[in-house]
């Protein structure tokens, strides 16, 4: 069937595989089916390969040093901050901050752009399908400074309702904070539309990229993007990285978030100055390796046929869902045209907590719980749901021994 799907799609997945060392491996004796990519995807050899090198001949710190490895590391480093410019398609690579992961990012722009501008009633727009990540640091402002957040309905579908999210953005909205592609639905939102929304009204625009990223080509220009978050470990690059892009007038006049070397440009008894952009919100020693990781993974994603990898991830999706329709007893939610590569389940009288236990030990990895979405999960009337989401390694037999397992699984607890 590789072969049959590669005539399909034009891509070759057997050839995609091989790069990815993990997949190789059993769990419980049987092949790994690994179908948790929107929580973290696997890693190609060409971003273990360059991590290891890089620590193997290249390591030091960063920025301050005079000394060969130190401008090695800079060099490095800073070609990390490159790579994501273009990946995003960025102005310029000073709108780019390297952060600890894709939540400090959110973090970053809660403490250092909304914060200082919230009175009392003052108002963050977001969804109910938002990320916790797009959420708690906004009800750090509710709690601490009086801010309302306001929450733009979906319908049952999964599709966001824009006229809804028009009506919440009034005199008293500081920001407009929106996922470009839900983690638990797959629905991916109309990212310019948004844009243009919040602007008409004078209102900054910030996208969560983080499962968009990998799935779609981003082009925080056409979008007109005021900020814009995506991580790397979801982009086939290590944990402990993300990225910030931002318009250049709103970075340079946000407030510092941490304080610490690299940041400053001058520390007295009584006084300290600030670096520039994107500097000063980089205190202390960054994520010096992760940054190898992440542009490594940027060349690696550089590298593919996009269009054939997205009609490949599409094809994958439309065989799960039809399998999944056909299954007694599964439900799916969230079905918005153009959807990515994630499909959200239960299965009649099976907590999902227990399915994902069972089909673990057919060697299928998925994901159950409630995603890190709460208030999605009350909005779809459910404690917590499966989830199957695909990447460019997952082929069609995985969906089939996938389904298979989710039989037997319920027959299991009947």
């Amino acid at each position: 069937m590789n072969a049959a799907q590669t005539a399909r799609t034009g891509f070759d997945v057997a050839a995609m595989r091989r790069e990815f060392p993990i997949l190789s491996r059993e769990v419980y004796g049987k092949k790994l089916v690994y179908l948790d990519n929107a929580a973290s995807a696997q890693k190609p050899r060409a971003v273990i390969d360059a991590m290891r090198q890089f620590l193997e001949t290249d390591y030091a710190n960063v920025h301050r040093g005079v000394h060969f490895l130190s401008s090695r590391a800079t060099d490095h480093y800073e070609a990390a901050r490159e790579a994501a410019r273009r990946f995003l398609n960025a102005p310029a690579a000073d709108n780019i901050i390297l952060t600890h992961g894709g939540t400090e990012a959110f973090n970053l722009v809660a403490s250092s752009f909304v914060s200082p501008m919230i009175a009392p009633g003052d108002e963050i727009v977001i969804s109910e399908m938002e990320h916790h990540a797009n959420i708690v640091p906004w009800h750090f402002l509710r709690e601490r400074q009086g801010a309302v957040i306001r929450w733009a309905r979906i319908g049952d579908d999964g599709v966001l309702d824009l006229d809804h999210l028009q009506s919440l953005i009034g005199p008293r909205t500081k920001l407009v904070a929106i996922t470009h592609m839900s983690n638990v639905l797959g629905t991916i939102t109309p990212a310019r539309v948004i844009a243009d929304m919040a602007h008409a009204r004078g209102v900054p625009v910030l996208f969560d990229g983080c499962q968009a990223a990998v799935h779609a080509r981003v082009d925080v220009q056409a979008i007109d993007a005021d900020f814009y978050i995506f991580c790397g470990h979801k982009i086939y690059g290590p944990t402990g990285i993300g990225v910030l892009y931002a318009k250049p007038h709103f970075l340079s006049a946000m407030r510092p978030y941490q304080g610490g070397g690299e940041m400053i440009r001058e520390v007295g008894f009584d006084a300290v100055s600030y670096g520039d952009a994107p500097h000063r919100f980089e205190a202390g020693t960054p994520p010096i390796m992760e940054a190898v990781g992440l542009a490594a993974a940027i060349r690696f994603l550089e590298g593919i046929d996009h269009a054939a990898v997205h009609a490949h991830e599409q094809a994958l999706l439309a065989h799960a869902t039809r399998q999944l329709r056909a299954a007694n007893g599964v439900r799916i939610f969230g079905e918005a045209p153009g959807k990515g590569a994630i499909i959200a389940f239960d299965v009649k009288g099976v907590h999902p907590h227990d399915l994902a236990t069972v089909i673990d030990r057919e060697g299928v990895a998925i994901r159950a719980g409630h995603h890190c979405a709460h208030p999605l999960m009350k909005r779809l009337g459910v404690t917590a749901t499966g989830r199957a989401s695909f990447a460019l390694y997952n082929t069609m037999e995985e969906v089939d021994v996938f389904v298979a397992a989710l039989q037997r699984a319920r027959e299991f607890f009947q």
